[in-house]
């Protein structure tokens, strides 16, 4: 067993370090070849999130600047409970994230034709990039605290990658499916649009409600 593990997540091509490849280089395409069948060569997407969750809550000790604190402090005060609670907790957020994106995947690619299960399981992998790079963020604020570099790192370089990502991932993803290159491109640009839409629309509702419930 400790062979197949150790094997799993070294072997070039089987295991974590071939997955990540994949899902760093042609994302779309290989988690549609694992979804329509080719799983052979994967590494499953519920222990990769885990592992990477896992490896977070062990370093957390050591890390002693949360994303929260790099947001700074007069925007911090303009923000609303949701934002407070997205900067708070961004692994978590992300984990959240993955049957809302699936609703709306569903939703703007339906002429695929694919069940919602299977949007769960693209999305799924879709965020473990993200997930990835916010950790190895995370070790660097160990070892460097210069929080002036590591906000644009975490607020710029980490949301910037997040938006294109999302966009190639579904480009390649869905272009097999029958969908025009302009019509491929709009959808795909939608979805992280859609999902930026919703959390901003939550934050107002939020936002609302708090003050109705001050005035009475």
């Amino acid at each position: 067993m400790e062979h197949d593990l150790i094997h799993g997540v070294w072997h070039v091509d089987k295991g974590i370090l071939f997955t990540l490849k994949e899902l760093f280089t042609r994302p779309g395409h290989g988690v549609r070849e694992f979804i329509e069948g080719k799983r052979v060569n994967y590494f499953s997407f519920v222990t990769l999130i885990l592992l990477i969750l896992t490896i977070s809550a062990m370093l957390a000790p050591y890390v002693h600047i949360k994303m929260a604190d790099l947001v700074p402090q007069q925007s911090r005060e303009m923000m609303n409970s949701v934002e407070k609670f997205m900067a708070a907790y961004p692994k978590l957020v992300l984990i959240i994230s993955i049957p809302l994106y699936s609703l709306f995947s569903f939703a703007w690619f339906y002429k695929a034709r694919l069940n919602y299960s299977e949007h769960l399981v693209l999305n799924s992998y879709r965020i473990i990039p993200e997930m990835l790079i916010g950790l190895l963020l995370s070790i660097l604020t160990i070892f460097y605290t210069n929080t002036a570099v590591l906000s644009v790192l975490y607020l710029g370089f980490l949301t910037l990658f997040s938006f294109l990502y999302s966009i190639f991932f579904y480009y390649q993803f869905f272009s097999a499916y029958g969908y025009s290159k302009k019509s491929l491109l709009l959808r795909s640009v939608m979805m992280p649009v859609s999902y930026l839409l919703l959390s901003f629309l939550i934050g107002i509702v939020v936002g609302v409600v708090k003050l109705l419930l001050k005035m009475h």
